[in-house]
C-alpha cells in the first residue's frame, strides 16, 4: 500500500480572496458531501498515511518541517443558510388552552433556573434570524473580527434551539450552531453541535451534511497528531480548534459516531475506513482488523471494499506473533486472500498487485510450515518421535515448496528406526499403585467373546 489513501477536495468549495479552500455556507437545497474516492494501494507497507480529507484549515504551522495546519475562511455571503420561512413548513400550530399555558409557564421557571433560553417560538425566530444576519456579514468582515462574528452568530443559533427544542427549526439550529463555531476555529464546539444534531434528531434533514463536517473534523485532527504537539505541555489549554488532549483518540470517536447515529448514511463506509487506516497509522492492528472487517461485512457495495481486503490480509500478517502462539491469524489471512482473488479478478490484471499477492500467499504458506515445523522439533525434543513424524509428513504435504520440508525429510530418515513413543521409566513403580480410573465392565457375547 505505498500509495496514499486520500479524499478529494469537496466539490462545492468555493474560493475567494485569501482563501485556500474555503466551504461554502449551508443552504436548504444543497446536497454537500466530500468527494469519496480512495486510491488503490499496493499491498506491502506497514505504516499507512491516514485518509486526506478537505484540510481548509490554514494558519500558522505547528513545526518548521511538518504540514501546515491551517484555519478557516467564511464562506460566500450568497450563500445563504437555512431560512425562517421555510422551516416554519414544517412545525406544527402553537397549542393554546390552559394546559399549554401552564407548560410555558413551568418551563419559563425552568429555563429561569438552569440559566437556558425559555421556550418561545417567536423568540426563537427572532433570534434564528439574528444569527443568520451575523452570520452572513462575517463573510466580509477580515479574518480575526469574522471569527469573533462567527462565535456570536453560534451563540444565537444555540439560544434559537433553545427557545423551540424538538422542532425543526432547533434542527436546523444546532447545524447553523455547528457551521458557525466551524468557521470560527472552535472545532470541539462545532463536534459537540453537530453530535447533538445526530444524537437528538437522529433522522433530520441534515444528517449527511452534519457527517460531512464531522469527517472534516476528524481528519483535521488526525492531520494535527501526525505533526505532532511540540509544546512541553501534554494538553491543549488554548487552542479551541483542537480537543484538551489525544487528539488522534478524540478524531477516531468521532469516526465511530458517524456510523452509530447514521449507519445507513453515505459517509458511514468512508468513516469505517479512515479510523481503520488511522488504527493501523497508529501500529494497533488489532483494532484496526476489526474496523475493516467490520467494513466487508457491513458495506459489501462500498468502493472501499478492495482496500478493506488489501489492508485486512496485513493487518493479520502484523498481527501474528510467531510459531508458538495461535495459528487462527494464518487461516484467517488464507480465507481472506482467496476472497481477494475471487472477488476481485479485475484488479489482479494489475501485475505489480498481483505479484504482490503472490509474496502473501508466500508469507502465509512460510508461516504455516514454519509452525508445524517448530511443532515437530519440540516433540522430538521429547522423543515423541511418532507425533514429530506427523508433523514433518504434514509439513511435506502441505508446503512442499518450503525451506522447512528438505529439513522435514531430513529428520524423518534420521529418526525412522525410533520408537513412537519414549520407554516408560519407573514403570514397576507405576504398576504397584492401583489406577484411578475405573475399568468398564466386561461383556460376553452370545458366542463367547468379550465384548466392552
Amino acid at each position: 500500500m505505498s500509495e496514499l489513501i486520500r479524499n478529494q477536495h469537496p466539490a462545492s468549495a468555493v474560493s475567494r480572496p485569501g482563501c485556500r479552500c474555503a466551504p461554502s455556507a449551508p443552504r436548504a437545497a444543497d446536497r454537500w458531501y466530500p468527494a469519496r474516492r480512495w486510491a488503490s494501494p499496493l499491498l506491502v507497507v506497514l505504516l499507512v498515511p491516514a485518509v486526506g480529507g478537505c484540510q481548509s484549515l490554514t494558519g500558522p504551522r505547528l513545526a518548521d518541517s511538518g504540514p501546515s495546519v491551517r484555519t478557516l475562511e467564511g464562506p460566500s455571503p450568497e450563500n445563504r443558510p437555512t431560512s425562517v420561512s421555510e422551516t416554519a413548513q414544517h412545525e406544527p400550530a402553537e397549542e393554546t388552552g390552559v394546559r399549554a399555558a401552564a407548560e410555558r409557564s413551568t418551563n419559563r421557571l425552568v429555563s429561569y433556573l438552569t440559566g437556558r433560553e425559555p421556550e418561545n417560538r417567536e423568540r426563537a425566530r427572532q433570534l434564528y434570524q439574528e444569527g443568520d444576519r451575523v452570520f452572513q456579514a462575517a463573510a466580509e468582515l477580515p479574518r480575526e473580527q469574522a471569527k469573533a462574528e462567527y462565535q456570536r452568530a453560534a451563540k444565537l443559533f444555540v439560544r434559537a434551539g433553545e427557545a423551540h427544542r424538538g422542532t425543526a427549526l432547533e434542527q436546523d439550529a444546532l447545524l447553523m450552531a455547528g457551521e458557525s463555531f466551524f468557521f470560527a476555529d472552535r472545532l470541539t464546539d462545532a463536534e459537540e453541535m453537530f453530535s447533538k444534531l445526530q444524537k437528538e434528531h437522529p433522522r433530520n434533514r441534515h444528517n449527511d451534511r452534519a457527517a460531512a463536517r464531522l469527517f472534516e473534523i476528524s481528519q483535521f485532527w488526525i492531520e494535527t497528531a501526525k505533526v505532532g504537539d511540540r509544546s512541553w505541555m501534554p494538553v491543549n489549554f488554548f487552542d479551541p480548534s483542537r480537543p484538551f488532549m489525544d487528539a488522534d483518540g478524540h478524531a477516531i470517536r468521532v469516526l465511530d459516531n458517524i456510523r452509530y447515529n447514521d449507519p445507513t448514511g453515505l459517509l458511514s463506509d468512508d468513516a469505517t475506513m479512515a479510523a481503520g487506516v488511522e488504527k493501523m497509522r497508529q501500529g494497533r492492528y488489532q483494532e484496526a482488523d476489526e474496523f475493516f472487517t467490520d467494513l466487508r461485512e457491513t458495506f459489501p457495495d462500498s468502493e472501499h471494499q478492495f482496500n478493506a481486503h488489501i489492508m485486512g490480509l496485513r493487518c493479520k500478517l502484523l498481527i501474528y506473533a510467531g510459531p508458538s502462539y495461535s495459528g487462527i491469524m494464518l487461516d484467517e489471512a488464507e480465507k481472506l486472500l482467496r476472497q481477494t482473488r475471487r472477488r476481485f479478478p479485475d484488479r489482479l490484471q494489475d501485475q505489480q498487485l498481483s505479484q504482490e499477492l503472490t509474496k502473501v500467499a508466500a508469507e502465509i504458506d512460510f508461516r504455516k510450515a514454519e509452525k508445524l515445523d517448530h511443532r515437530a522439533r519440540y516433540r522430538e525434543r521429547r522423543k515423541e518421535y511418532g507425533a514429530a513424524r506427523v508433523y514433518y509428513q504434514e509439513v511435506l504435504e502441505k508446503h512442499p515448496s518450503t525451506p522447512f520440508a528438505a529439513r522435514a525429510r531430513e529428520q524423518m530418515a534420521a529418526f525412522a528406526d525410533r520408537p513412537d513413543m519414549p520407554p516408560k521409566r519407573f514403570a514397576w513403580l507405576s504398576d504397584a499403585f492401583p489406577n484411578e480410573r475405573r475399568s468398564k465392565p466386561l461383556i460376553l457375547s452370545e458366542g463367547g467373546t468379550v465384548l466392552r
